[in-house]
This record gives structure tokens, C-alpha cells and sequence, in this order.
């Protein structure tokens, strides 16, 4: 399995890549990486993740379609910020849909990690959503949750996914600094319009 894992790994850095960059075409590339990562954690019992990348698998789509909508003169996305109210909504769902898989993975199945995993896959998805409705902090809770698969996968030996994920923090890290950059931007010009500038 790890050639299969050095190619999921490879699609993958570069669906991030085109993300970051706030590109469209991202969305095919990111589907392609999670049918072939599902493979990978399934081989390796990490059901939670392989579970994950059929649920990220539909969000890239949706992404796909609500990005098209949004695009600037460059067709490169807008970038729109994060309601608190909606922040907090998002997180609690997070922490309660971690606690519910956590439990189920416990409980029902040969999980190797289960708490932890699902509590990654939880707030995964909870990144995955800000990032397909365009929020910049879809890459602070990015790095936070990519830091810590690091040590999952160096503990479940998939060396080529830890490096992988270590790639995907400097990368989140970069995503945070464009996307700010996009929304910092846009902001005067939006302020210009509102105001009749």
C-alpha cells in the first residue's frame, strides 16, 4: 500500500495547493485524493478518516458548485468572513458529533484510535465547511487539526501520510496568509461600494 499512499499523498498536496491559492479546479483534484486516501486508512483500520474522505468527497462537490458562484475578475474565489454566532454553532456541533462517533468507533468497531480520530474528523469537517463557505478560518482550525494527525499517523506508522501532514501545516499556514491577504483586499472595495465610493 504505500506506493498507493505516496500518490494519495501527491494528489493531495496539490488539491491544498490549488486551494490555497483559491482556485476552482482544487474541487476535481481534492475528489480524486479522497477516494484514494479512503483506501489508505482503511487498510490501516483508521475507519473514522476513511469515513471522512467519502463525507469530504461531498463537501468538495458542494464546494465546487458554491465556489463557481463566487469568483472575482481573476476567477480566483472571495474570500467572506466568519460570523461568531456561527463560529460557536459550529465548534459545539463539532464537539458533539466527536463525542457521538468517538463512542460509536469505541463501541462497535476495531478502531485503533477512536476518541481521537473521530474527535479529528469531527473538527475536519467543521474546517472543511468554513473553507467550502470560504472563511479564512478554515486554515486556523487547519493547522490545529493537522498538527495533531501528524502524531496519529506517526503513532499508526504511515510515515508517507505524517510527512504528508506535517506539508499540509506549512501549506495551511500559507493558505491563512493569501487568504487574509484576498480578504483584506476586497474589504476597501467593498466598503467603496457600500458607501457609493
Amino acid at each position: 500500500m504505500d506506493w498507493l499512499e505516496l500518490v494519495a499523498a501527491l494528489v493531495s498536496v496539490a488539491a491544498v495547493w490549488l486551494t490555497v491559492l483559491r482556485r476552482v479546479v482544487s474541487c476535481p483534484v481534492g475528489i480524486v485524493s479522497v477516494i484514494l486516501y479512503a483506501w489508505v486508512f482503511i487498510a490501516a483500520r483508521l475507519y473514522s478518516d476513511a469515513l471522512l474522505q467519502g463525507i469530504f468527497g461531498v463537501m468538495i462537490v458542494y464546494s465546487w458548485v458554491y465556489w463557481k458562484r463566487h469568483l472575482d475578475a481573476g476567477a480566483r474565489v472571495v474570500v467572506v468572513p466568519l460570523a461568531r454566532r456561527s463560529a460557536v454553532i459550529h465548534v459545539l456541533l463539532g464537539v458533539a458529533c466527536a463525542l457521538a462517533l468517538g463512542y460509536a468507533m469505541h463501541r462497535f468497531t476495531n478502531a485503533a484510535l477512536p476518541w481521537l480520530d473521530s474527535a479529528l474528523t469531527a473538527f475536519s469537517l467543521v474546517a472543511q465547511w468554513w473553507q467550502a463557505r470560504r472563511h479564512v478560518a478554515a486554515w486556523w482550525l487547519w493547522i490545529i487539526v493537522d498538527v495533531i494527525y501528524v502524531g496519529e499517523y506517526v503513532y499508526k506508522r504511515l510515515d508517507i501520510t505524517s510527512v504528508l501532514y506535517a506539508g499540509f501545516v506549512v501549506l495551511a499556514v500559507l493558505g491563512l496568509r493569501h487568504w487574509q491577504r484576498a480578504r483584506d483586499t476586497a474589504a476597501p472595495a467593498t466598503a467603496a461600494v457600500r458607501t457609493g465610493g
